[in-house]
């Protein structure tokens, strides 16, 4: 059986299993921060470890990253990643650049998805298995560790979201187990403000988010009438808005914090005065916000982007209406590294790159 990876382990699991080990609780610390400070994954390299420890860690935990067999870099500064777990299956993971040199990792949490999007690339690929925690910790680091190798030592990322493959609440250990490491401040250390999860609408995991740690919600609504979403996203038969909003109104929120939904705009299908009418309508204002996001075109498929008028129009009427609303700024599309663009296309060729 394959070891389970250290990336998966909380700092109270680690120090458990030194402790049932006969090791000393503070050696836990020495080692996160040889993991999560330094950046050095090889145990052997640890200079302040015993060697009865190191082989102890390296009996029982896999330490290997995942691997990057790919990389793609936009003309706008993003980077697009084509990243290969232990058993070949791959994943791609986006770092995308903005100002105050923030760089923001948008994260899979699944190979592939099974909610099937209609306007989506990566549903079309079905979805093939979960990622384990420590495989979507192993994103961030291994991207992490290549910008420092690659592009300066003092690259970091501050922000993730969880906008990749994959619908993350239907992951939700998993991704619980990666969020809480994310924000731990012994491992990744994270501001709770710079961790995004985004959800198609999964009603019954959305009501376990109480147990989740207080990052922000994202929300894929992309229609306000049931018939367009539907379309759009079928899980939209089974979660249908009612559902979705009176769920979302159970996720307790800190002080200033909105709900944000996102909003693909559509050419001539969901950009119509009934629409704006409708959101107007359907959210509720002092805890909503809008991220418009034009839709992203790629091969296969028949939506088309609206113009730069119809965007901006769309943007004036619902903030008119008391509505926060952002448009996203398209990054990556000329790698098919924007929203809804990203698909494993490299994976049955993965074991060819090292």
């Amino acid at each position: 059986m394959e070891r389970p990876l250290f990336y998966s382990l909380s700092p109270k699991s680690l120090k458990s299993f030194l402790e049932s080990n006969g090791q000393k609780a503070f050696v836990a610390t020495q080692i996160l921060k040889w993991v999560y400070e330094k950046y050095e994954f090889n145990p052997e390299n640890w200079t302040n470890i015993s060697k009865n420890l190191k082989d102890l860690l390296l009996e029982n935990f896999d330490f290997n990253l995942p691997r990057i067999v790919w990389n793609g870099l936009s003309k706008d500064g993003t980077r697009k990643f084509l990243v290969a777990m232990r058993d070949d299956k791959t994943v791609e993971t986006v770092m995308i650049p903005a100002r105050s040199n923030r760089k923001t990792l948008c994260v899979s949490s699944q190979v592939g998805c099974a909610i099937g999007c209609t306007f989506c690339h990566t549903g079309t690929m079905g979805l093939m298995r979960h990622l384990e925690a420590g495989e979507i910790i192993g994103q961030f680091l291994a991207v992490t560790k290549f910008l420092r190798d690659k592009v300066g030592p003092e690259e970091r990322l501050s922000n993730v979201v969880f906008m990749g493959q994959g619908e993350p609440l239907h992951n939700f250990e998993n991704v619980k187990v990666a969020t809480e490491l994310m924000v731990n401040e012994k491992a990744l250390g994270l501001s709770q403000r710079r961790v995004t999860i985004s959800t198609s609408g999964l009603v019954p995991q959305i009501k376990k988010l109480d147990d989740f740690p207080p990052v922000n919600i994202a929300i894929s609504l992309h229609a306000a009438h049931n018939d367009i979403r539907t379309e759009l996203m079928p899980i939209n038969k089974a979660f249908d808005l009612d559902r979705l909003l009176g769920a979302i109104k159970e996720i307790p929120l800190k002080a200033h914090r909105y709900i944000t939904y996102e909003y693909l705009l559509i050419d001539q299908y969901n950009d119509r005065a009934e629409d704006v009418t409708a959101l107007l309508n359907l959210l509720p204002k002092k805890v909503s916000k809008i991220n418009l996001i034009p839709f992203n075109e790629y091969p296969e498929s028949n939506f088309k982007r609206p113009s730069v008028s119809r965007i901006n129009w769309f943007k004036n009427q619902l903030e008119d209406g008391g509505i926060t609303t952002t448009i996203r700024t398209t990054k990556g599309s000329d790698i098919l590294a924007a929203c809804g663009q990203l698909k494993s296309e490299l994976e049955k060729d993965a074991n060819l790159w090292d």
